[in-house]
């Protein structure tokens, strides 16, 4: 891994400083206070991951400023370390205190290295499990035991194999080289629509990975503005910036050793672009507000529904960046292109639906399955789970009948997929031309919600020309009844 951990080390007599440094400097980086004053300053300043603290000070009782560190910084794992006889006091308050290890002088140098690598791995589980600020001492066995089965589980839920798609889908290729990428530390990235399964896949390359023993961490970083993002991937202390009320450790180092997984990565600014490059050549980051920086141990998968080559052309997205994330490329394909998987698809989605909903007698009628499979889901995958889910809500009987597709809710047919509809009906070759036409002009409306900049850009067309044919078909409104911009 990339990072051990820092450790802060209180203690008045140097010599006792300077042993402990001696003995865990090889495997962490160490800080060094003579005082509680000194300390609470390293605290403030730098993201501390455990505190070895000397029992007898001159100035007050390490229990006693360990009470105060659990109230100010509740991350760091606190341990007392003392040679005298006074272990009752300190049982006494090591429950006020929340003090995961007494360790007793003289100390083995092989058994404290060891005391403090646990006391580091049961931070970042922790941090994983969302359970800081919790009383440590009761809790490390349970944290590692919850932790490793939620692992154990992951890796049976995310299995390769478990990806739904039949024997002629597009998505053998897809999976093959998932298969092929978690097999070596390489960076990846997904590309495809909304709703394709790009998170499933970057799961599964993990999972099928060596590093599926170590945390998966997930960011949608096109959700957050630039400087909330910074404190939610590489951390920050407590006042670096408005809002931030507490140290926060990023997901970089909660995934150290493990792998991140960065959504919508082309949403990002190009601000925002170089401190990542910066992250991804260095290997290690510097929390906002904290004087060192980290070094870090990550393989990053990262997914965009963007065309990012054509970002990269039109100067809004690095280069650097996009030859550092793009190092293994994979594009998932929408559901329009893979309609052979739709009929498996929908029957995985509706065993679940039975399960949550309670209704173990559900099923589809045989004009639904046919339905589904003449619709283009712009949505994807996400849009035929969410369908399913309403047709359950709605049906009074077991039979699930033909659904009113979204598409249908105000007011018209569902756009047709390629190779159906009027293209292989009757008419003349114009109308089943403008026909084809029309739905694919429908299918991106909805992929980009109206934007009319993105849309033309995809069609190659200008704004202008396209608005005429938006005209054309009466299309001025988009698929959600919104005015299109």
């Amino acid at each position: 891994m990339g990072i051990q951990g820092t450790i802060l080390v209180v203690d008045d007599e140097i010599r006792s400083q300077e042993a402990l440094r001696r003995v865990l400097n090889q495997d962490f980086e160490v800080l060094c206070a003579g005082n509680t004053a000194d300390a609470e300053k390293l605290l403030e300043g730098e993201i501390v991951h455990a505190v070895i603290c000397d029992q007898r000070m001159p100035q007050e009782s390490g229990v006693s400023f360990l009470k105060r560190v659990r109230e100010m910084w509740p991350d760091p794992v606190r341990m007392i370390i003392s040679g005298y006889s006074d272990s009752e006091d300190i049982i006494a308050g090591l429950n006020e205190a929340g003090i995961y290890q007494y360790i007793t002088k003289p100390w083995q140098p092989d058994r404290l290295i060891e005391i403090v690598r646990e006391a580091i791995q049961l931070y970042r589980l922790q941090k994983e499990t969302e359970t800081a600020g919790v009383d440590v001492k009761a809790t490390p066995a349970h944290i590692k035991k919850v932790v490793s089965v939620k692992r154990g589980a992951a890796k049976q839920l995310y299995d390769f194999d478990r990806i739904v798609h039949s024997a002629a889908s597009p998505m053998r290729n897809v999976i093959e080289l998932g298969r092929r990428a978690a097999d070596y530390d390489i960076s990846v990235l997904i590309t495809g629509e909304s709703g394709t399964g790009k998170e499933l896949l970057a799961r599964a390359i993990h999972y099928g990975s060596a590093r599926a023993n170590q945390a998966f961490v997930v960011e949608n970083c096109g959700a957050l503005p630039d400087e909330l993002l910074e404190s939610e991937l590489f951390g920050c202390k407590k006042g670096a910036f408005t809002g931030a009320y507490q140290d926060r450790i990023g997901l970089f180092e909660v995934a150290d050793g493990g792998t991140i997984f960065l959504d919508e990565i082309g949403e990002t600014s190009p601000a925002f672009q170089v401190k990542l490059l910066r992250v991804l050549q260095e290997s290690e980051i510097r929390p906002l507000g904290a004087q060192r920086v980290r070094k870090v141990d990550v393989r990053v998968v990262a997914a965009t529904n963007r065309d990012l080559e054509a970002e990269v052309e039109a100067g809004r997205f690095r280069r650097d960046l996009y030859y550092r994330l793009a190092a293994f490329p994979v594009h998932m394909p929408s559901l329009r292109e893979r309609p052979m998987d739709i009929p498996l698809i929908a029957e995985g989605v509706l065993s679940a639906v039975k399960t949550s909903f309670n209704r173990p007698h559900l099923r589809f009628a045989p004009p639904a399955i046919e339905e589904f499979s003449r619709y283009h889901w712009p949505g994807n995958v996400r849009e035929l789970q969410n369908e399913i889910q309403r047709m359950a809500v709605l049906a009074d009987a077991d039979e699930l009948r033909c659904p009113p597709f979204a598409a249908r809710r105000n007011g018209r047919r569902a756009a047709p997929a390629v190779g159906n509809g009027k293209l292989n009906g009757s008419g003349s070759l114009k109308d089943r031309v403008e026909d084809l036409e029309k739905s694919v002009i429908v299918g991106c409306l909805e992929k980009y919600d109206g934007n009319i900049s993105r849309v033309a850009s995809e069609l190659g067309l200008s704004r202008v020309g396209l608005r005429n044919k938006l005209s054309r078909y009466d299309l001025r409104k988009n698929g959600k009844g919104h005015s299109l911009s």
